[in-house]
């Protein structure tokens, strides 16, 4: 019996499970409801395409936090140096920025992206754009799979299929988790999507809204104490805007943030230090020096190097504090409580999410175990990571170990390659 595997979902964890499909000799069709390839990969590269990390692999794998041990298999199996060699091999050359973030030497996703498609065609990879999944039924010869595309809908039947259907943030791309109704209704079990690595909504005054929203804050550092007492510390810069917080600092916290929200909204604050590398005498010094007729708020300025936010964040969020206190004040300026946090913002403004296909309704392999033949991989699964490369290792890592794990499947199923695989399409 020849096989056909479909891959449903074009972005780095299907197309790199279609690769692996492809190179074995099978004939691999993907589907995608956008009428071009990757749309987020693309997008996501435009300011600079991160592709992973090159901090210490033990390290690089607790990022992952309660996924980590669930994703490590997949992770080992294609760590960031296998990734790297993988896009050196594309003929695309990378490079460690100061970070330790990993980058395209050209600092651009398109060429990857080019480079890649041109051997998924090579291969024999058929793409089928503009054609949105929207269920299946199941009948004695198993699944039956439906798709709406221009010409209306139409059915397909294959021997294997990986689902890549991404998460649900940045939905006019092509990840709008519509997925979800289609699989829960199956009874797969489906942590709700959520957004990640996004902003939050803090209850600013009139005032500080008008006066300060845009306004970054630099060099400084945020911690968040989860519901067990832990604290979470980062150190970075972020934005003042008019529903509350965003930037990279915000981002990197918005895991630990977002759950204390969900158990104990009241106690779901960011505390700010201002000055990271000084100590609170070192800044009560500082500010028992004379002042010679200075305004506090030039204190704040000639003395503590701060800008005009500080001095108003102290009114907003210590309103009771007394200035002339310089204990008091390096005590706030090292842990200023910002207002408790009201919520994230939309999942559509989210850089990711989390949440999705809970591991327990999957195999060791990314099979579904309700489904024999239909995996997962990609955002889609249940797992969460801050930016910096995390994202898309994982994508193409899950991607790859699905696409993997689907060849010992049609294997043992006694599914042989094509003879005459199809010539594939190249979408750009």
């Amino acid at each position: 019996m020849s096989a056909v595997i479909a891959v449903i979902g074009a972005g780095p964890a299907g197309l790199m499970a279609a690769e692996r499909m492809a190179a074995a000799g099978y004939r691999v069709e993907v589907f995608d409801a956008m009428p071009s390839v990757a749309r987020k990969f693309l997008l996501a590269g435009i300011g600079g395409m991160n592709i992973t990390h090159s901090e210490d692999y033990p390290l690089f794998v607790q990022r992952y936090r309660e996924a980590s041990s669930h994703l490590q298999p997949m992770l080992d199996a294609f760590p960031p140096a296998a990734l790297r060699e993988w896009i050196h091999q594309l003929g695309i050359d990378t490079f460690v920025g100061s970070s330790g973030r990993v980058f395209p030497t050209d600092m651009k996703a398109a060429p990857l992206l080019r480079r890649w498609l041109q051997r998924l065609r090579q291969q024999g990879v058929v793409f089928h754009p503009r054609q949105r999944w929207i269920g299946w039924q199941q009948d004695e010869q198993g699944l039956c799979w439906q798709f709406q595309g221009p010409d209306g809908e139409h059915e397909q039947r294959f021997s294997a299929v990986v689902l890549a259907l991404g998460g649900a943030s940045w939905p006019k791309l092509g990840s709008d988790g519509r997925w979800v109704d289609v699989l829960q209704q199956a009874g797969v079990a489906v942590t709700p999507l959520q957004a990640s690595n996004c902003g939050f909504d803090l209850p600013w005054s009139d005032y500080l809204r008008e006066r300060f929203a845009g306004t970054p804050v630099k060099h400084i550092r945020l911690s968040v104490t989860t519901a067990d007492g832990r604290t979470e510390s980062k150190t970075g810069e972020f934005v003042i805007t008019g529903y509350g917080i965003e930037g990279s600092l915000v981002y990197a916290l918005s895991a630990p943030l977002r759950q204390r929200w969900q158990q104990q909204p009241e106690q779901a604050r960011l505390i700010l230090d201002w000055l990271p590398h000084s100590s609170a005498e070192q800044i009560s010094a500082k500010l028992q020096q004379p002042r010679k007729g200075m305004s506090f708020a030039n204190v704040l300025r000639k003395k503590l190097h701060l800008p005009p936010l500080a001095g108003a964040l102290l009114k907003e969020c210590c309103p009771h504090l007394d200035p002339n206190d310089s204990q008091a004040v390096a005590a706030a300026l090292k842990a200023m409580p910002l207002p408790a946090v009201t919520g994230t913002r939309p999942i559509a403004e989210a850089i990711s999410c989390a949440g999705g296909v809970q591991f327990t309704a999957l195999t060791a392999d990314l099979m579904l175990k309700d489904l024999p033949g239909v995996f997962a991989a990609g955002e889609m699964l249940d797992w969460e990571a801050p930016t910096g490369g995390y994202l898309l290792t994982a994508c193409f890592a899950t991607g790859r170990y699905a696409g993997d794990a689907l060849l010992r499947y049609v294997q043992q199923q006694d599914v042989t390659p094509d003879a005459e695989p199809a010539q594939g399409q190249g979408l750009e």
